[in-house]
């Protein structure tokens, strides 16, 4: 029987299938399978021996990899401490975020320390990249710049460079490899262009940053298996109506995970924050029902954010539950929590919640926050504007320990906050937190507590 000549790939997640259909069955996209022939694999030869691996013990010992400091710190500390040579890098985020605006003021930051630097668009011509260049004030560094979407081309000129430090490749998707008989930014070409570069940037000791465009659900476009290729991978969060730019590091084999690095777009660039929490709650109005201050935690980094609440009457219908930069499914469930457990009735009111300053949370330790915000707005109390609240809820009510709680009390009491209220230490195995001076400490085992410092007379026992 004569082997299939092509085969139906799925762009959006890069599942094969056997024939055409209008939807893939892994991802549940619509008119993303397109037909891709398969490249003839050549047979192992049968004469001569087969080199085997070498394995090799535990007891060895290795130095920790050389990196090159971008010069952006919060960069530079979403990476890890830098760049490390021989490194292949994913950059993702929605259009006009600011990806090729961030990786233009990072290549020149190397090429004024001496770093020569080589940046490659698929998307943008030469004077596109200038203007932008002009625009930064970063014109006068020894960038090189090349405008090119043939891969074949481009390593062979990088092959001929053994100094580069740095290579930028903006996009991925635009890369297009002749060995392929596909288009540009199909599964095939992703994968195999990514291949290709990243194999030289191993072999030529560089760092490689790939840009990569992102679906409508907020994922790298293109295969996953792109992402297992890399060293690390960063999303670029932020909506471009506001301010703020949020670098997140998702996989990092260099670096811890979760970590971010925040970033306020003006009119010449990305300007960093090092102070993320002052930043958050520089707009913040005190005794607002409804708004409650969380002690959060990205990555290494303790920050301050405003949660706020609104709740509006909704008579008849089903009621509205409408959540900006926290996970919808955990609202449901605090909701659930504080109806069964506390007593606060909200089955007949819309509910808004908004993380202020575009910021995403994902840890469990924003419940407690969470719930006083509702809770507050329910009973139209306002939160101490003084206090910070972190815990984790659970189903039965009770509020839990949650890591790093150190970490957030300091970050509390560095911008003036008077107290904390946090989960009750346990008798047995805790040991005793080093709260910091001023900082008062307002220990709250069961949601019922919490409820009834707003409404007393509401709260169950």
């Amino acid at each position: 029987m004569a082997k299939p000549t092509a085969r139906f790939v799925c762009q959006s997640c890069g599942a094969v299938t056997a024939k055409w259909a209008g939807r893939c069955e892994a991802c549940g996209e619509w008119n993303t399978i397109t037909e891709e022939p398969v490249l003839a694999s050549p047979t192992p030869s049968a004469k001569g021996p087969v080199r085997g691996v070498a394995f090799v013990g535990l007891d060895g010992a290795a130095a920790p990899p050389p990196r090159a400091a971008v010069g952006i710190e919060e960069l530079d500390r979403v990476l890890g401490g830098g760049l490390v040579p021989a490194s292949a890098i994913l950059v993702g985020g929605d259009p006009g975020i600011g990806k090729s605006t961030l990786l233009l003021q990072a290549a020149a930051r190397l090429a004024r320390a001496g770093k020569r630097v080589r940046y490659v668009s698929g998307e943008e011509s030469i004077d596109q990249i200038r203007l932008r260049a002009r625009r930064l004030g970063v014109a006068d560094t020894a960038i090189e710049l090349a405008a090119a979407i043939n891969v074949r081309e481009i390593t062979a000129s990088l092959e001929q460079a053994k100094d580069t430090a740095l290579v930028v490749i903006d996009s991925i998707q635009t890369m297009w490899l002749d060995a392929i008989d596909s288009a540009p930014g199909t599964v095939a070409q992703v994968r195999a262009c990514g291949f290709e570069l990243i194999r030289l940037a191993k072999a030529g000791q560089f760092a490689l940053v790939l840009v990569g465009h992102v679906t409508k659900d907020g994922a790298i476009a293109g295969p996953r298996v792109l992402e297992h290729m890399v060293d690390a991978v960063l999303y670029f969060e932020g909506d471009r109506g506001h301010q703020f730019r949020i670098l997140r590091a998702v996989k990092n084999r260099f670096g811890a995970t979760d970590e971010i690095g925040v970033f306020e777009m003006t009119d010449a660039g990305l300007a960093e924050v090092p102070n993320p929490s002052a930043l958050f709650l520089a707009e913040r109005r005190g005794n607002i029902a409804g708004s409650a201050v969380f002690a959060g935690l990205e990555g290494t980094r303790p920050v301050l954010v405003e949660i706020q609440a609104l709740l509006a009457p909704n008579a008849g219908g089903s009621p509205r539950r409408s959540v900006i930069g926290w996970d919808s499914g955990r609202l449901s469930m605090l909701l659930a929590v504080l109806e069964t457990r506390a007593g606060v009735r909200l089955n007949q009111m819309d509910v808004y919640l908004n993380i202020a300053g575009g910021l995403r949370m994902t840890e469990p330790a924003a419940d407690m926050a969470v719930a006083a915000a509702i809770v507050s707005a329910a009973f139209e109390t306002p939160t101490n504007p003084g206090t910070v609240y972190f815990g984790e809820i659970g189903l039965s009510g009770e509020i839990r320990q949650v890591a790093q709680a150190e970490a957030r009390l300091k970050e509390a009491a560095k911008l003036g906050f008077d107290a904390a209220a946090l989960p009750r230490r346990v008798a047995h195995g805790n040991r005793k937190l080093a709260a910091p001076e001023g900082l008062r400490l307002e220990e709250i085992g069961h949601i019922a507590d919490l409820v009834a410092r707003f409404a007393p007379e509401k709260a169950k026992g």
